[in-house]
């Protein structure tokens, strides 16, 4: 089938299969292909995303259950489009809503479904931070009790008692009985603070209430995808999003695996590529797009105009390093707190790897070693397997991250052992703690990039996203030309997005704040205007850099003032400086969040200078979708982007759309209904000249404010903005003369 777009639609908070059903005419009318859902498999009740799988055997009965999505699916065939479906295999639940976790719990390690998670069972029972306050005072407070069932409740809490433990015991049990009965288990509760010091489990990230899975294990692999298959293999899906391939033991062995059992069946991976990375040659379509989207925001960005706003930064708030050296620090800061229990694992691996090879290392020195490694280590991970080769791209990454590492310890001989040992992989210690290691790497940059530096370096917000690099913040065209042109002629079937449920800014967002470096003197009288307000004194400039940027970029939209608070109070804990998740300090956060909401309450009438930056902002948001629709690969539409999209962070990038609103978009004369007109327009040209776009050649000139990208083979199609768009030749398909913007942009198609 032709791919002409794919439109991205998040299930839950209201919306099942019945539901979308009845959004089906709206999508499909839209021109697209492929309609993209978010995980379907069952979650615990009130999950607001899906990633959180339950029971990797059942459909959610919350979305509809089995029947609900064969009904989904055949309604979206009569409608032409294709099912893509986002997968988790990397982890599920780990909670009691978890049937074969309970399982785990109830019979350890000699249980059925033991295999399919990644516990450290030599590490002890299985450590359950979930409690309040210590078992012995919950005890002794009556909130402990023996059921009938063979359950133990503690609190709130129902569990699973190993069998024969709690033999001739029921009711409640004094202290010392409830200790002892605690002991008798292949599982321990603690109290949530101790969370760091305990966990023998592997997460997804640094959250404890996900637990890996073991896909690496053939019957796991089997067990866990049945379902999936089942779907595949009775034409009810046809295409797979890998959700995390990063965090899996061997990403190219599950996606060949994956192959394998589906030969036919098109696979894309969420992946960050970082810098110059190219991606190791998977069975896959290619990625979701991240790449792309950084690379189109670099292209709209005006480095003149990012000169001033980072001279305006660095001005009011005195700093002077780069985002690099921010991420070094926030590695360090998170190694000692958030993957404080993985640093400790990877030390401990270690430890058995040096034994075993007779290398003579105390375990500080070995957290060091680790700890440097991990720090200077440049990209989500390396892709050593258990054993064979390891690639010349990974050697030269550990060799290189080795000597940056190296000049800040007095000795480098520990850290050149471990490199060498995981290099190697010679003995089973060696290789499991190369494995592990190349898990944690990609856990660290992501804490450390994207949730806190990325909160910490505000000079340019619209950089700070998922999959961008905010010391390489612009580019020319050529740099740009040639990343379409790689992609192309290595990965012509990726999917390029716009915006996400996990993007920091959806693509509207963005643009206001790419507009910014446009018209720099716009954003530094309102700076100034804002520096006028009541409470600016006792609030830092870098906050209050981000709270403007913020407010620029979702002001006049629907409850503007709660959504920027409530994101406020995520960016501060998130960057951890003033306040945080485990800590929470309420007293900046409504501080800061009373400033920006000024700002709005303030901007009800907005000055000169907003509309100024407003009106470029709806021009470089339609120049963002025509290139994303040119890009090689296939573009996709988030839910909403089909008009005007402004969403912050999550939970609020995943709200609700105006579906009522969206179906009403066509024929009028505001942004949403012009980029309604333009995507209309794009993906009409798309499925005329699928070849074209499928196969011809891209180039691309101009800069910031005005340029070309170009579609060349069986026909020509051009996208060009600014005074680009004068003189282009063809058919002109779609216009857009928005006033005040420097030249609008045009798509013209010769056969």
């Amino acid at each position: 089938m032709t791919r002409i777009a794919s439109y991205r639609v998040q299930l839950r908070d209201g919306l099942d299969f019945d539901g979308l059903v009845r959004r089906l005419d709206h999508i499909a009318g839209l021109g697209v292909s492929h309609l993209y859902l978010s995980p379907i498999l069952t979650a615990p009740p009130g999950s607001t995303h899906g990633y959180d799988v339950t029971d990797p055997t059942a459909i959610d009965p919350e979305l509809g259950g089995r029947e609900g999505f064969e009904r989904l699916a055949r309604a979206a065939g009569e409608r032409g489009l294709k099912i893509i479906l986002d997968i988790v295999p990397n982890h599920m639940a780990f909670g009691l809503d978890t049937p074969w976790l309970v399982d785990v719990l109830r019979h350890g390690p000699a249980s059925r479904r033991a295999a399919v998670f990644d516990i450290d069972w030599g590490a002890g029972p299985l450590a359950l931070p979930w409690l309040e306050r210590p078992l012995p005072e919950m005890a002794e407070a009556g909130e402990v009790e023996v059921l009938a069932d063979g359950m133990l409740r503690v609190g709130a809490l129902h569990l699973p008692l190993a069998p024969g433990s709690a033999d001739g015991l029921t009711g409640t049990p004094d202290p010392a009985t409830a200790e002892s009965l605690h002991e008798a288990q292949h599982w321990r509760l603690l109290p949530w603070q101790m969370e760091r010091d305990s966990i023998t489990h592997r997460r997804f990230f640094s959250v404890t209430s996900l637990i890996g899975v073991r896909v690496e294990d053939p019957e796991v692999f089997e067990t866990t995808h049945a379902l999936l298959f089942e779907l595949v293999e009775a034409g009810h899906v046809h295409g797979l999003r890998v959700d995390h391939v990063d965090g899996l033991v061997d990403p190219g062995g599950y996606l060949r695996a994956l192959a394998d059992r589906l030969p036919d069946t098109p696979v894309w991976i969420e992946k960050i590529v970082v810098g110059d990375e190219a991606l190791p040659d998977w069975p896959m379509e290619g990625t979701t797009g991240y790449e792309t989207a950084a690379a189109i925001t670099r292209l709209l960005t005006d480095p003149a105009g990012l000169d001033v706003l980072d001279a305006t930064w660095r001005e009011a708030t005195g700093a002077e390093g780069d985002f690099h050296a921010a991420v070094a620090q926030a590695k360090r800061e998170v190694l000692t707190d958030e993957l404080a229990a993985e640093l400790r694992q990877l030390r401990r691996l270690a430890d058995a790897a040096a034994e075993a090879d007779g290398f003579l290392a105390g375990p500080e020195s070995l957290r060091e070693a680790i700890t440097e490694l991990l720090v200077a280590f440049p990209r989500y991970r390396s892709y050593l397997t258990a054993d064979g080769p390891a690639r010349d791209e990974d050697v030269a990454l550990w060799r290189a991250a080795a000597d940056e590492a190296a000049a800040n310890v007095r000795l480098r001989d520990t850290i050149d052992w471990v490199v060498d040992r995981i290099l190697a992989r010679d003995t089973p210690d060696a290789s499991r703690l190369a494995l592990r290691l190349q898990q944690v790497t990609g856990a660290l940059i992501a804490k450390s990039h994207e949730d806190t530096a990325g909160f910490r370096f505000n000079r340019y917000i619209a950089a700070n996203e998922v999959g961008a690099d905010p010391d390489r913040p612009v580019a020319e065209a050529a740099e740009i030309g040639a990343f379409l042109q790689d992609r192309r002629e290595r990965w012509p079937g990726s999917i390029n997005l716009g915006s996400t449920h996990d993007t920091k800014r959806s693509e509207d967002a963005r643009a206001r704040l790419v507009a910014l470096t446009h018209d720099p003197e716009a954003f530094r009288a309102l700076w100034t205007a804002a520096n006028a307000q009541d409470g600016s004194d006792g609030l830092p400039a870098n906050l209050r850099l981000y709270a403007l940027q913020s407010a620029i970029a979702i002001h006049g939209e629907p409850d503007a003032e709660d959504r920027l608070a409530e994101h406020l109070v995520k960016a501060l804990r998130e960057g951890k400086e003033v306040t945080y998740w485990n800590a929470p300090d309420e007293t900046p956060e409504r501080r800061i969040g009373r400033w920006a909401c000024g700002l709005l309450a303030a901007w009800e009438e907005p000055p000169e200078e907003l509309l100024r930056i407003d009106r470029l902002a709806e021009a470089i948001g339609l120049r963002e979708l025509g290139l994303r629709a040119f890009a090689p690969g296939m573009p996709d539409i988030y839910q909403g982007g089909e008009g005007r999209l402004i969403q912050l962070t999550d939970p609020d990038n995943r709200r609700t759309p105006d579906w009522s609103s969206l179906a009403a978009l066509g024929g009028g004369d505001t942004h949403a209904d012009r980029k309604r007109g333009l995507l209309a327009a794009l993906l009409d040209l798309r499925r005329r000249a699928a070849d074209l776009f499928a196969r011809g050649d891209v180039t691309l000139d101009g800069d910031a404010r005005a340029g070309r990208i170009l579609r060349i083979g069986s026909g020509t199609a051009c996208f060009a903005w600014g005074q680009s768009s004068a003189g282009v030749q063809g058919d002109v398909l779609w216009s857009d003369e928005t006033p005040g913007a420097p030249g609008g942009a045009v798509l013209t198609f010769a056969p």
